[in-house]
C-alpha cells in the first residue's frame, strides 16, 4: 500500500471517529480542526475589548500548548507571518485545555486514551506528533506549560514564541512531559531566557496573567483551541475557528483591509531556516511553495550534504540545520 492510500484510510476512520471527540478538549475533531471546550458555549463578544493599535491588524491566537489541531496549523502561521509581516501583530493567549484528569467525557478518562488520537491527527494534519507520550510519560494538566510561556512571555515575547515551539517539540516529537519543571527549565536555557527570573515569574505573576487570559477568553467566547480573532485599529473582527487551510486565515486579512500588500519573502532554505529553525516536511512545502511529495526528498538531500540534521519519529520528522542553536 503506497503512503498516500496509507494516509487516506487513516484519515478516513479518523472521520468515522469523530462522534466519540465531542465534548473531549484533548480528542480534536477532523471536521472543525478543533480542540473543543465542552464548558464555555458563548457566543463570542469583542465589544471593542480587543483591536489593533500597533499594525493595521492584530490576530489575538487563543492556544494551547498541547493542542494538536494547533500544532496542524504551524505551517499556515509560519507562512502568514512572513507574507504579512510589515501589516500584522500576534498576541498569543493561553486558553488551559487540559485542567486536569478529573472529568470523564468523550470517549476518555485517562492519559493513555489520547495516545492513538495523537497517532492519527499526526496523519490528518501530515504534521508529526507521537501519541507515546501518554502512555510514557503522560501529562496530567497543560497549566504548567501554559503558566510558563506567560513566564517567557514576560521577559521578551520574540523569546516567548520560540519557547512555545521549542515546548511543543519536546511534546509532539520528543514524547517529554513538559508540565515537568525540568523539560520547561531546560526550554527556558535554550531560547536564550534568563532561567532565574524565569523561575521566579514562573512562581509568582505569570500564574496571574494565565488567570487573566481564562477570563479574557470566557468573555470573547473562545470555546476551542485554535480560535484567532482578526481585529483592526477599529475594533472590527474576523474570527477563524479551528485548524483551516492558509486561505482561510487569509482571506480574513483581506476583509479588514481589502488593500493589504503581501510580502514576496525569499523562499531560499537559507532564509527559511533563517527565520525558523526547525521545519516539518509540511512546514517547508507551505513555506517554499514546493509540492509536498518533493519537500521531504529536498529536506533529506540537505542531510546528505551536511546542511540539516533530521529528528525522525514513528509519525513524520522535522529538521533544522545543523549545529544551529535557537
Amino acid at each position: 500500500m503506497d503512503l498516500f492510500n496509507s494516509i487516506y484510510i487513516r484519515q478516513y476512520q479518523l472521520l468515522t471517529n469523530k462522534k466519540k471527540m465531542e465534548n473531549n478538549p484533548l480528542l480534536c475533531n477532523p471536521d472543525s480542526g478543533i480542540c473543543e471546550m465542552p464548558t464555555n458555549k458563548a457566543t463570542a463578544t469583542q465589544d471593542g475589548k480587543i483591536k489593533s493599535e500597533k499594525r493595521p491588524i492584530k490576530i489575538v491566537y487563543y492556544t494551547d500548548p498541547i493542542c494538536s489541531s494547533c500544532w496542524g496549523i504551524e505551517p499556515q502561521l509560519r507562512k502568514l507571518k512572513l507574507e504579512y509581516s510589515s501589516n500584522i501583530e500576534v498576541e498569543y493567549r493561553m486558553g488551559g485545555l487540559l485542567p486536569d484528569w478529573s472529568y470523564n467525557s468523550g470517549g476518555i478518562s485517562k492519559p493513555s486514551d489520547v495516545a492513538h488520537h495523537w497517532d492519527e491527527v499526526s496523519v490528518y494534519y501530515d504534521m508529526p506528533i507521537d501519541g507515546d507520550v501518554w502512555l510514557e510519560d503522560p501529562l496530567q494538566s497543560s497549566y504548567p506549560p501554559s503558566i510558563a510561556f506567560k513566564a517567557a512571555q514576560m521577559q521578551d515575547q520574540d523569546k516567548a514564541i520560540l519557547f512555545l515551539r521549542e515546548i511543543r517539540e519536546m511534546v509532539f516529537l520528543k514524547k517529554k512531559n513538559i508540565a515537568k519543571w525540568e523539560h520547561l527549565e531546560s526550554a527556558a536555557k535554550s531560547v536564550g531566557l534568563d532561567v532565574g527570573k524565569f523561575r521566579e515569574d514562573y512562581n509568582g505573576k505569570a500564574k496571574e496573567l494565565f488567570n487573566e487570559d481564562l477570563a479574557l477568553g470566557k468573555q470573547l467566547g473562545v470555546r476551542g483551541f485554535p480560535t484567532m480573532f482578526f481585529t483592526d485599529t477599529s475594533g472590527k473582527t474576523e474570527t477563524v475557528y479551528g485548524s483551516k487551510p492558509y486561505d482561510a486565515f487569509e482571506n480574513a486579512i483581506i476583509k479588514l483591509q481589502p488593500d493589504v500588500q503581501k510580502f514576496n519573502y525569499d523562499k531560499s532554505v537559507a532564509a527559511v531556516f533563517a527565520n525558523y529553525h526547525s521545519l516539518t516536511a509540511k512546514e517547508y512545502s507551505e513555506l517554499t511553495g514546493t509540492a509536498r511529495q518533493q519537500s521531504e526528498q529536498v529536506l533529506n538531500d540537505l542531510v546528505a550534504n551536511g546542511t540539516l540534521e533530521k529528528l525522525t519519529t514513528k509519525n513524520g520528522a522535522i529538521w533544522k540545520l545543523k549545529n544551529a542553536g535557537q
